[in-house]
């Protein structure tokens, strides 16, 4: 078995959607070392790389958020004021750039779509005149730090790896706020 040929097994199994992403990339990566196209000692050295380990911890600070539903419980102070349509949208589209500037925006939106749900119960409306404005602001809200979004985490490594600084944390904020 070749590179190419355990490529194309993965794509396959990502297309076929039977088996979990991570599953999937975890078997080919074994594959690979079982049949001596890799050898052992790198087949998990990406894994230290400075990124993976960032984008994993942003990953487990969004979970531990929405798990601790101290956003919601924030929300809930605001929602008896919040009877007009633009008021909770407003507050939804604030909240949700906010959390997505500082946790993956997949978090942020798991985070407050109950809340928009129960918003659209409320308001009587359909849930994707909230769901959609929202994935737009988790967006543009994930370009306004330097760890908001993976692209943003990457091209702050190729500039440290070029002049030696990396970006700040708020450097993206001038240009992710136009």
């Amino acid at each position: 078995m070749t590179y190419e040929q355990i490529l194309a097994f993965r794509m396959a199994a990502f297309l076929w959607e039977k088996f979990r992403y991570d599953v999937v990339a975890c078997v080919s990566l074994v594959a690979a070392v079982a049949l001596g196209l890799l050898p052992a000692s790198k087949a998990f050295s990406g894994f230290s790389d400075d990124l993976v380990i960032i984008v994993g911890s942003a990953l487990v600070v969004s979970a531990g958020v929405a798990r601790s539903g101290i956003v919601d419980l924030a929300i809930k102070r605001f929602f008896p004021a919040l009877s007009s349509l633009h008021g909770q949208m407003l507050l939804l589209l604030v909240t949700v750039a906010v959390l997505s500037a500082f946790i993956k925006n997949i978090g942020a939106l798991a985070i407050m779509m109950p809340v928009a749900f129960q918003f659209a119960r409320r308001s009587g409306v359909p849930p994707s005149v909230f769901l959609m404005p929202m994935a737009f602001s988790a967006l543009l809200g994930g370009l306004m730090t330097q760890i908001g979004t993976s692209p943003n985490i990457a091209v702050s490594r190729l500039r440290e790896e070029m002049t030696g600084q990396p970006f700040t944390m708020f450097d993206f904020t001038p240009v992710g706020a136009t």
